[in-house]
Formats: structure tokens, sequence, C-alpha cells
């Protein structure tokens, strides 16, 4: 579910709420003490990038052997 940001009107602080994408409409008009407001792109994380999985094992041998073919390549072969 995606987090959305909110300012309370009254007390000028950012709030993060989670909530479907159809909730969105009906949480609003319940809230009206709250505006949505966008204070970044949201991320995507690859997790390949943030070291949670490596790639397969065929996959680490071509990258090694492109990065030995190569001289000064800086591409990770895990």
């Amino acid at each position: 579910m995606p987090l959305y940001d909110f300012l309370n009107k009254e007390t000028g602080q950012i709030e993060e709420h989670m909530m479907k994408i159809s909730a969105l409409d009906e949480f609003k008009q319940n809230n009206p003490h709250l505006e949505k407001v966008i204070i970044g792109a949201p991320g995507c994380v690859d997790p390949y990038v943030a070291g949670r999985m490596k790639p397969a094992e065929g996959f680490r041998e071509m990258l090694k052997h492109m990065k030995k073919k190569h001289r000064g390549s800086t591409i990770n072969d895990f």
C-alpha cells in the first residue's frame, strides 16, 4: 500500500498515512484539516542494487568475464 503525506493545518506537522488508493478520497473528506502534500518522488529500489539479492551464478560469471576483458571497468561482479 502506498504512503501519503499530509500537512495538518491545525498543527503545521506533516503526517504520513498508509492506505489503498481507493480509500484516499474518502480519507480526505473525513479529514478536512489534512491537506495532501508531495514531499518527494517515491523511490523505487532495485533489490540487486540494494544488495539484498545477487544475480544468478551464470550471469555473475558473465560479469566477471566482461570485467576481465575491459580493464578499469567498475562493473560489480558480486
